[in-house]
């Protein structure tokens, strides 16, 4: 019956991931910003624009201006994340890629320095008065729901560890739309349904700051206005009446 119930949520979930995803981006690029708007010093070529979002995506540089010790806990959770994500794909595959396969010890503890970095950004969001002021309590679900998702998978890591084959299984089974039977585990059944949680909520989140950055006006204009400018329709309208 788990299997079944847990088997219906990740579909559903998935299909909801994507689907609001899809959308979302859609949104963003169909939103028209016909004004030059970049935060200056801002690069005149549009090779400059995209070291800036590599910049700006794999550093997070403009935080590292504004405040070191938000960037710390920002960075070490982001890049922990990917390694964990990254890891995870050992139960997506078979054979297990090479890469993925050495990647696991250091996935492994990866965990670890992702709730570290989870829990900072979430005391700064109680220590810190003006963040306090502005946080809301969406903010602090979406924190608690990421430190549960760690610590229930920490707990699997290294203390009450569950079938690892076996729920490789089960959403290879997915995949391949054959159901196969879930580990009885009462941790991983809390993980599969936090992250599915997660997935179901984030297309309506302020994670999708994570497509966001593509689309932010402000870091992915060319500095170039003169060159380029924007002319509002009833400008054109009055040139050709003249």
């Amino acid at each position: 019956m788990m299997s079944i119930l847990f088997a219906i949520l990740f579909y559903l979930a998935t299909l909801l991931f994507v689907v609001g995803l899809l959308h979302r981006i859609r949104v963003y690029a169909r939103t028209p910003a016909p004004l030059k708007i970049p935060t200056t010093p801002a690069p005149v070529t549009k090779t400059g624009v995209v070291l800036r979002m590599t910049r700006e995506v794999v550093f997070f540089e403009s935080l590292f201006k504004g405040n070191l010790w938000t960037w710390a806990a920002g960075w070490l959770f982001h890049a922990s994340l990917a390694l964990v994500i990254l890891r995870h794909l050992r139960y997506f595959t078979d054979p297990v890629w090479g890469w993925v396969a050495f990647l696991q010890p250091f996935g492994m503890y990866a965990g670890l320095t992702m709730f570290l970095g989870l829990a900072a950004l979430w005391a700064r969001r109680f220590l810190v008065e003006r963040i306090r002021y502005i946080s809301t309590p969406s903010d602090h679900l979406m924190l608690a729901l990421l430190i549960g998702i760690a610590l229930s998978g920490l707990s699997m890591t290294f203390v009450a560890h569950t079938d690892v084959v076996g729920v490789k299984g089960f959403f290879l089974g997915l995949m391949s739309f054959s159901l196969q039977a879930l580990p009885e585990h009462a941790g991983l059944y809390a993980h599969l349904f936090m992250v599915a949680l997660l997935l179901l909520i984030f297309p309506f989140s302020k994670l999708l700051h994570a497509p966001g950055v593509f689309f932010s006006p402000s870091r992915n204009q060319t500095d170039n206005p003169r060159e380029i400018r924007h002319i509002a329709a009833w400008a054109k309208q009055k040139e050709s009446a003249q």
